[in-house]
């Protein structure tokens, strides 16, 4: 079993599309994709209907057992299939979502992350390893990157999942975070170790954010953007 906490915030005044869900031995964390002013996306259901309808896929082969990115892939497909034919897929501004997956089999939690949300393994030593793919952040040409520079460069040859998994006897707990959270450690120096321990109370860590956003600004994007971490402990038995 897991024992999972976890705190949600929208960015102010817009919808969260955010989305976490668990159950007695997973949890997910989906970050989605908040399109670009004035594009197409050719889709009609919206980012938060992606993210809930990625997320219920997901809780329905999560527990199966399979592997993590066949687990992803076959819910990506179902998600895939549930937009009924209505919409452009094939269309580069659809809506999409990043994700960290974290799954408790025996002695051994399991994990994956997609793009640049993170997991983030607590060990019993102290130290902390941080897993999540930030090749958006070494794009060409630095930031601001422009729209066509994204789009051209997403979902093409040379992406990849990260997926892996640590004895629980290990750890003292883990996080994922969505990059919203993140702030704290990539802009406002914040050290992991500490993000991490701060995490067991997620709704203080998400003020926080707030707080440093509103008092410090950000090197480049949004001001404020949806923000989720989930801390997941290990009960006894």
């Amino acid at each position: 079993m897991l024992r999972v906490s976890y705190a949600s915030a929208a960015a102010p005044g817009r919808a969260n599309e955010d989305y976490v869900l668990a159950g007695p031995s997973w949890v997910v964390v989906l970050d989605g994709a908040t399109p670009a002013p004035g594009v197409e996306p050719g889709c009609r259901h919206g980012v938060p209907w992606l993210v809930r309808t990625l997320a219920g896929a997901l809780a329905a082969g999560i527990e199966g057992g399979g592997p993590l990115p066949e687990v992803l892939a076959a819910a990506i497909t179902a998600t895939m299939e549930a937009h009924g034919g209505s919409c452009d897929l094939g269309n580069p501004h659809s809506p999409s979502a990043t994700a960290a997956l974290a799954r408790r089999r025996g002695d051994r939690l399991e994990y994956l992350v997609l793009c640049d949300s993170a997991v983030a393994l607590w060990r019993r030593d102290g130290s902390v390893t941080v897993v999540r793919d930030d090749r958006l952040d070494h794009l060409p040409g630095g930031r601001p990157y422009s729209l066509e520079l994204v789009t051209s460069l997403r979902n093409r040859p040379g992406g990849f999942w990260v997926a892996g998994a640590v004895p629980v006897a290990e750890l003292r707990g883990a996080a994922l975070f969505t990059d919203g959270a993140t702030r704290l450690a990539d802009w406002y120096g914040r050290a992991w170790e500490s993000l991490v321990a701060g995490a067991a109370e997620p709704e203080k860590l998400l003020a926080e954010t707030r707080e440093q956003e509103r008092a410090r600004g950000v090197p480049h994007g949004k001001l404020h953007d949806d923000a989720t971490a989930a801390w997941v402990s290990f009960p006894p038995g």
